[in-house]
């Protein structure tokens, strides 16, 4: 690669990291009580007033740094999504990973266990789910792309009759918290380390694939003329969008249109290069996610909305728009 070539994937990358760290103190200063940077500054170095410390280090900076993670998380799953599929309409959430996930955490609601217990009855939701579409589309050795995606969808329609009934079922003071759930919601993310721990290593792992991941965008029979093993290759992004998906729906819950969205604007202005595109959905999945997140709980403070609310509200008319403008 020219050193040109590589100033020109390398520029947009460094814009897209001061915009995540913009966004990100601009997240913890605003809230129901507004603080300066100064004031945030301290309150990091372990200085200040008690209830900034608190505010800042307890409350604050663990949300928003889950709400930077899961939109990363979810911006690189419809990424790989949308190649191992080669549809543009596939999003992280096609082939019922959340769907599993929201009735493990639904059900665990309803059994009275939160915190860490209902994540990881989540994630184990996510990864049962994972495992069913996997097992379900395999024939004969082989995941047709086609195949995958319809058992996606039936099994994400199963997933959805049960958390219906599973509302219908539901004591009254239950339902606000699961719908919550449903909907997206930071508020308790408290341990945003995990997701961390799998987005950092996932998009180190999927650099040196760039060229690969190039190729099997364009079809199978030419990534397999041009020496690409398809085969693992394709099972490796299913496995890892899935990862992704899963750790994601732990960390906030179901979070919508990021994954299908984000993958798209890059395109139209960064190109369909995997090795530009996949670390610059990162970076603005969690930028879009963490302003998504400041503004549902500001826009009527003290009280919260969903973040998946706001993301919805961002993303329908941002497809709507590309499909206007026939980039879908």
């Amino acid at each position: 690669m020219s050193l040109s070539s590589r100033y020109s994937m390398l520029l947009p990358l460094v814009i897209l990291a001061f915009m995540s760290l913009l966004s990100m103190v601009f997240a913890i200063t605003q809230g129901s009580v507004s603080l300066s940077f100064s004031a945030v500054w301290q309150a990091l170095l372990g200085q200040g007033s008690t209830l900034n410390q608190t505010l800042v280090v307890e409350l604050r900076l663990p949300r928003v740094m889950a709400g930077f993670a899961t939109g990363g998380l979810l911006a690189v799953a419809g990424a790989l999504m949308q190649i191992l599929l080669r549809n543009p309409l596939a999003d992280p959430y096609v082939l019922g990973i959340s769907g599993g996930a929201s009735v493990a955490a639904l059900a665990a609601i309803l059994l009275g266990i939160g915190g860490v217990f209902m994540s990881g009855m989540a994630f184990i939701g996510a990864v049962l789910s994972t495992l069913l579409v996997f097992g379900l589309s395999t024939r004969l050795g082989s995941t047709a792309p086609m195949r995958l995606l319809l058992t996606g969808v039936v099994i994400a329609a199963g997933w959805g009759a049960l958390i219906t009934l599973m509302l219908a079922l539901a004591p009254p003071h239950k339902i606000p918290g699961m719908l919550y759930w449903l909907m997206g919601d930071l508020s308790y993310a408290s341990t945003p380390w995990i997701a961390w721990l799998v987005l950092i290593p996932t998009c180190m792992v999927l650099m040196p694939l760039g060229r690969s991941l190039n190729v099997l965008a364009r079809g199978p029979l030419q990534a397999a003329a041009l020496g690409v093993n398809v085969k693992s290759l394709e099972r490796l992004v299913f496995l890892l969008a899935s990862l992704l998906t899963a750790i994601a729906v732990t960390t906030a819950g179901s979070v919508g249109f990021v994954g299908l969205v984000i993958p798209h604007m890059l395109r139209m202005v960064l190109g369909n290069d995997q090795r530009l595109i996949l670390p610059a959905s990162a970076l603005a999945g969690g930028c879009l996610v963490t302003l998504a997140d400041t503004l549902a709980r500001t826009v009527i403070a003290p009280e919260q909305l969903p973040v998946g609310v706001i993301t919805a509200l961002l993303g329908v008319p941002t497809f709507l728009y590309l499909l206007q403008r026939g980039r879908l």
